[in-house]
């Protein structure tokens, strides 16, 4: 295992670099590296086994995924090609060169039904396509030895649409409140041995989420979308909460 008190030599390989979470980790996390998608494509396994003999990681994060959830239902086999197979290599990747894996997941793996799920609750059944290919990539990812499975949820750094739902109730957050609590469990991962955590902040409306940074948004319903939303998809953060009350010390400069 490596030692992550020793930054000099650690080195993370990020997937999904170009993506809102993969552009705040880079900031965060000075030894992480994200090759381009031209040089690292998930769905191509010869390229993944390149970049690793390239760069001799001690860690693999991986955060590219497709998350256009009402694209989703229209390009199944797009959403599946990147999700599913793209994860299985990634997987089949950590397992060949003995990498410890942190999988990014998502909170629509639940029903939505009821809300503030824990991480051992049983997930499903899915409300949408978007949500079952990524509870079959969280399956997968499992089946590497020692990994973690982060479920968060997050949007940009501003909420770009004029109306929000009041009807549908998470934990997610903007992406730079969240960014920093997933690069301290990555920072951290060798003390973590937990195999899933919900890493999202407290129960809201999307609708008071969007009030937060764009106090003009006005309410809708998620009636109104384009594809199956869960009703309340929010998640208990006890157990994450807990941990990092014990690794966020002040010489991390973690507040």
């Amino acid at each position: 295992m490596w030692n992550s008190d020793r930054p000099t030599a650690v080195r993370i390989l990020l997937t999904g670099g170009s993506g809102r979470l993969g552009r705040e980790l880079l900031r965060l996390l000075p030894a992480i590296v994200a090759p381009p998608h031209a040089t690292l494509d998930i769905t191509r396994p010869q390229t993944i086994e390149g970049e690793i003999e390239r760069l001799r990681p001690d860690l693999i994060v991986h955060a590219a995924a497709y998350t256009d959830v009402a694209g989703a239902e229209r390009d199944k086999a797009g959403c599946w090609q990147t999700n599913v197979l793209g994860t299985r290599n990634i997987v089949r990747a950590s397992l060949r060169h003995s990498l410890r894996l942190v999988h990014i997941s998502t909170d629509y793996v639940f029903a939505g039904t009821r809300g503030m799920y824990l991480e051992d609750d049983v997930p499903g059944p899915v409300r949408n396509y978007y949500a079952l290919s990524k509870l079959v990539a969280e399956e997968a990812a499992h089946f590497a030895p020692g990994s973690l499975v982060i479920r968060t949820s997050f949007r940009g750094r501003e909420f770009p649409y004029p109306v929000a739902y009041a009807d549908l109730f998470t934990s997610q957050d903007y992406v730079d409140v969240i960014a920093p609590e997933i690069a301290l469990a990555v920072r951290r991962v060798d003390r973590i041995a937990d195999a899933t955590l919900h890493i999202a902040t407290e129960r809201k409306s999307v609708f008071d989420l969007a009030r937060r940074r764009r106090p003009d948004v006005r309410p809708g319903s998620r009636r109104d979308a384009a594809v199956e939303l869960p009703e309340d998809i929010s998640l208990d953060t006890r157990r994450w909460r807990e941990l990092r009350a014990k690794l966020a010390t002040p010489e991390q400069g973690v507040r």
